[in-house]
């Protein structure tokens, strides 16, 4: 089995502000436990996402991801809004709002990994967050096969690769 990212669908939905709903669906080649530590452990996150500056696992935990792609110091803090060790890890956070990891066991050796995240934002925000999102996936498929992120190689050539591929499916 090899990774395989589906391609992120979105609907946006609300009555005053629109609300973002972004979904992809993960299979990986790696159990759930290997999954689970790169998702929803400080020691994990920093390989494909962002490091952890605070991380509260538990219900209610403050958490405060600082993104390493860019060059810039780019913060954002929230809440760990749900959690269910190995199976569920959600935080919301200031400006990616709702963001949540599902994983379902495939197998003895696969793992399906369910992320949705809504936030409150416009169509080009949804657009960069789509084409984010697929980018960091990418990074994490290659974190779980042992190459880990060297986040000073990062360029966004990839990012604007996805975007406009996202732009031209997705209008």
């Amino acid at each position: 089995m090899t990774a395989t990212i589906g391609q992120g669908t979105s609907r946006t939905g609300g009555s005053t502000r629109s609300t973002q709903h972004l979904q992809y669906e993960l299979h990986l080649p790696h159990p759930v436990d290997k999954v689970w530590a790169a998702v929803a452990t400080p020691g994990g996150l920093p390989g494909w996402l962002a490091a952890a500056d605070v991380f509260e696992p538990r219900l209610g935990g403050a958490v405060t991801l600082r993104w390493l792609n860019g060059g810039e110091d780019v913060t954002h803090s929230g809440r760990v809004t749900a959690w269910d060790p190995g199976v569920v890890a959600e935080y919301t956070i200031d400006l990616h709002g709702r963001c949540r990891f599902h994983l379902e066991r495939v197998g003895t050796t696969g793992t399906t990994l369910r992320f949705t995240n809504e936030f409150e934002g416009d169509d080009a925000l949804r657009l960069d967050c789509l084409a984010g999102w697929h980018d960091h996936f990418g990074l994490l498929s290659d974190a779980l096969d042992g190459r880990p992120k060297d986040w000073s190689t990062w360029n966004p050539a990839r990012w604007q690769e996805l975007r406009d591929t996202y732009a031209r499916d997705t209008t």
